[in-house]
């Protein structure tokens, strides 16, 4: 057994595939509209879903926001360097809603960061 994927809905497809792709550097993967559902999935990720975990990006025609609830935390991604990868986010127009340093009671660094609806992606130091 493995995760395939984690999926999240957003309001706008077109904006949550540029903060995917232009901000974090994913991939689009796959795209498809199912016209009798109304709705559209997305894939993004950093490589084939044969070999890992992606994001399913899920937009309901029609719907342009979502309470995201108490449930969910985050989705985290590894990075090289934390800080470098923050800037270069910020660069590309994402938001750092915490800064890059050591989590609380640990030495491990980790930033936070907002996708266009305000889930959140942990970035975490390799």
């Amino acid at each position: 057994m493995r995760i395939l994927h984690t999926m999240i809905r957003v309001g706008d497809l077109d904006r949550s595939l540029d903060f995917y792709t232009g901000v974090l550097g994913m991939k689009l993967l796959r795209r498809k509209d199912y016209p009798e559902g109304k709705f559209t999935l997305a894939f993004v990720g950093y490589g084939d879903e044969s070999g890992q975990a992606v994001i399913e990006l899920t937009h309901n025609w029609g719907v342009e926001s979502y309470d995201l609830g108490t449930g969910f935390g985050h989705v985290a991604i590894e990075v090289d360097d934390v800080y470098a990868a923050c800037d270069e986010i910020k660069r590309r127009g994402g938001v750092v809603v915490r800064e890059a340093g050591p989590m609380k009671g640990g030495s491990t660094v980790i930033a936070f960061v907002a996708d266009p609806d305000g889930y959140k992606i942990e970035l975490i130091g390799a």
